[in-house]
């Protein structure tokens, strides 16, 4: 992003920032409705904050293994003035933002890159109705049934030395978190979003690494979430798993995390091979860290093994490998880490694969 453009951004929160808002019960665009598709699985422009979030592990030629990450946000910034006349096709009504990342497991490192833009002029864009975000060249499209969904991410950085140009085939039905896609997030009134994942995407594409395409496949987990505020105000930060089980089942888990480490609020879900759901309740859900890793960028400490208590068991999560932080202070404003992890059983034996975000270890999610 050119200095200017970002100097005019400034003044706009960006989609973590505005996670931590108060929340607006009188009026909130989020309340418990069904949720019907394909139009859901597109934008939400009244509402303040959205991202579509796609993780996965991939298989390339040769049988190197990586692990990789494309997320679209969506904020509507609430600028003084801006909803009031947004007559000026200059005024910026909706940004948004993209995270990538491969991890390369073999040789233990992560590269990463980030986009921001207003939308509009042809240079951003998240689409109503269905699946369909860009970005200056990157973009996440869905097609199909909205029963059998394929989603096409593309993905190019010079900067980080690779590309991805992906196809992720749905072979489940969509899995609505929470109270049938209401998704609470804290014991106050409004404290929730829409959620809904997409688990054990079938992926066939190609990886680009440093100019060399390689053929790959894998197995990717798709999350879509909106909402006008999701965070406590005493919440610094949250910890997430979404992992696709080798039996075919899925299972989700997160806490909201208080200063002191200890969990205000935590969910989560057990869709089974078969499809029989279990959600979780708050109490339900224990986060124990385990082993940690310091950061030398931005010197946070971050679990990177930890021990998950749910209704469905006891597992443990680890990962694939360490140095798995992104810096994404030029366009969400936060240091987190985000990264591929091996589901555990209490016995060792590996049950599952997918990803681990922690977020607020390096600060408060606030700019």
């Amino acid at each position: 992003m050119k200095r200017r453009e970002m100097l005019g951004l400034m003044a706009a929160p960006t989609a973590l920032s505005a996670l931590s808002s108060v929340p607006r019960p009188a009026n909130a665009a989020v309340a418990p409705r069904a949720l019907a598709f394909p139009a859901d699985f597109g934008a939400h422009p009244e509402t303040r904050t959205e991202w579509w979030y796609l993780t996965g592990v991939l298989q390339a030629a040769g049988g190197r293994e990586f692990g990789f990450q494309v997320t679209f946000f969506r904020s509507r910034p609430g600028v003084a003035g801006v909803e009031a006349d947004t007559r000026s096709r200059f005024a910026p009504t909706q940004l948004v933002f993209a995270h990538a990342a491969l991890g390369d497991l073999a040789e233990r490192r992560q590269r990463h890159d980030q986009r921001i833009a207003r939308a509009g002029f042809g240079i951003a864009e998240a689409g109503v109705g269905d699946t369909a975000v860009r970005l200056r060249g990157w973009s996440l499209a869905r097609s199909g049934p909205a029963q059998r969904s394929v989603y096409r991410a593309r993905i190019a950085s010079d900067s980080a030395g690779f590309a991805l140009d992906l196809h992720c085939s749905t072979t489940q039905p969509v899995l609505l978190q929470g109270e049938a896609g209401y998704s609470r997030k804290g014991p106050l009134p409004g404290l929730a979003s829409h959620y809904y994942s997409q688990p054990q995407l079938q992926v066939q594409g190609q990886l680009t690494l440093d100019g060399q395409v390689l053929a790959a496949t894998g197995r990717a987990w798709l999350d879509h979430e909106w909402s006008d505020t999701l965070l406590h105000p005493e919440v610094v930060g949250w910890d997430w798993v979404g992992m696709n089980l080798d039996d075919g089942g899925a299972l989700t888990a997160f806490r909201l995390r208080r200063a002191d480490g200890s969990a205000l609020y935590a969910g989560g879900s057990l869709r089974a091979a078969g499809g029989q759901l279990q959600v979780f309740g708050p109490g339900d859900v224990r986060f124990t860290p385990g082993r940690q890793w310091q950061s030398p960028a931005s010197q946070a400490r971050y679990p990177v093994e930890w021990t998950l208590d749910t209704p469905a068991g006891r597992f443990r999560v680890a990962a694939r490998f360490d140095a798995q932080e992104l810096d994404s202070r030029a366009s969400t404003g936060a240091w987190y880490w985000e990264g591929l992890c091996d589901l555990l059983g209490e016995g060792g034996a590996k049950l599952g694969r997918g990803y681990l975000e922690m977020t607020g270890y390096a600060g408060r999610l606030l700019l």
